[in-house]
């Protein structure tokens, strides 16, 4: 029996539930912009971006990594180009990478007009930083004329010194005034083909910044917590940032800075996407965590299953459980389960039983057969 007050609770978290999707439905209303031929903004779906880690200057190197970062998901690259050297090798790797290019600029407009001319789809570059108005003035023309667009990019180690005395330092106000002052350069010459990003490695400023920035213009924004660190640790940041902006519909790009390889921020920002409902790519592993009652070497299990798909694309749902008795209920969605007890394993589909066996060995080898079967199956469709 419910006790007086636990209606009122209930029907308030329903309210709130859905809210929450009416948020992931509703993103907010952005100007679309094209970059290669992938569309951001406008409604489209949000795209996942990377950097190269590499010297940009080796060809074959960069070549090679973005490459790899296409296989995991990647949708668009950034390069960074801190000379003429690096500047030099950008037409041939445009011309062999499978996604498009931005170059990163700092400082020096001659780079960007370089870039430009090897055919790069876009600039990371604020305009207040690359001199006097003619220089500006080239940057924006050679961009137009080869339908480039530009990112404005500000962190909370990048706004102006005004702007740090007015607001006491890089506050979300300073940081926001930055961006758009930025922004309102290119807007004098005529450039509107323009994506905004404030990062801070503290992920509630870095909410905040993207909650004002939101409400001031209806630019295309790129998501992502800078300086987040590696592993755990900075997926946690990144996920708890971005998923707080996304899950209110804020957010047109994004990446995952990861002290990591690149690779490994596809993972992140894909399951990210994946858990908010907004973008699917890949199987979707769920497995139910150790308790006294797991008999089986649960952990190693789900090891095994992840490796098998981890090249994967096909958007199945795999479950892993340990308990014969309430898997196939809890994980009843799955297209593919598997659990085990002491002396019994059970692989079922859509909560249905399919098949019985007896020993780990044999039940992860049951399973694999099965989901080789699924996976055919998939592939045909």
């Amino acid at each position: 029996m419910n006790r007086p007050g636990d209606e009122r609770k209930i029907r308030r978290k329903v309210k709130e539930m859905n809210e929450l999707k009416e948020g992931l439905t509703n993103r907010a209303c952005t100007k679309k912009i094209i970059v290669g031929s992938v569309e951001i903004g406008g409604g489209t779906s949000v795209k996942i971006q990377s950097m190269t880690t590499t010297k940009t200057s080796d060809v074959a190197e960069t070549v090679r990594q973005i490459e790899a970062l296409k296989e995991a998901g990647c949708e668009i690259v950034r390069v960074a180009v801190p000379d003429e050297t690096a500047a030099r090798a950008l037409r041939v790797i445009h011309d062999a990478s499978p996604i498009p290019v931005i170059a990163d600029i700092h400082f020096d407009y001659r780079l960007a007009l370089m870039a430009l001319e090897a055919g790069l789809e876009g600039l990371r570059i604020n305009p207040g930083n690359i001199g006097e108005r003619k220089n500006v003035e080239m940057v924006v023309d050679a961009a137009k004329a080869r339908g480039a667009v530009i990112r404005v990019g500000v962190n909370s180690g990048s706004v102006e010194k005004r702007l740090l005395e007015q607001y006491g330092g890089p506050t979300p106000q300073a940081m926001v005034e930055s961006a758009l002052g930025h922004v309102r350069i290119l807007e004098e010459h005529g450039f509107y083909d323009t994506k905004i990003s404030i990062k801070s490695s503290s992920v509630l400023n870095t909410i905040e910044c993207y909650r004002l920035l939101s409400q001031r213009c209806d630019y295309p924004l790129h998501l992502g917590v800078t300086e987040a660190g590696g592993g755990l640790r900075g997926a946690i940041k990144s996920s708890v940032g971005m998923g707080v902006l996304l899950s209110e519909g804020i957010g047109d790009t994004l990446r995952v800075s990861l002290t990591a390889a690149p690779e490994e921020e596809m993972t992140v920002a894909w399951e990210l996407l994946r858990a908010l409902g907004l973008r699917q790519r890949g199987p979707e592993i769920i497995s139910c965590p150790t308790c006294g009652r797991t008999e089986i070497d649960l952990i190693g299990l789900a090891q095994e299953v992840e490796r098998r798909l981890r090249t994967e694309k096909a958007p199945i749902k795999v479950a892993v459980m340990g308990c014969v008795v309430n898997g196939p209920g809890e994980a009843r969605e799955a297209d593919l389960g598997m659990a085990g007890g002491r002396d019994k394993g059970i692989i079922f589909r859509k909560g249905e039983v399919i098949r019985s066996v007896r020993g780990q060995e044999a039940l992860l080898a049951a399973f694999m057969e099965e989901l080789d079967k699924l996976l055919v199956e998939r592939r045909d469709l």
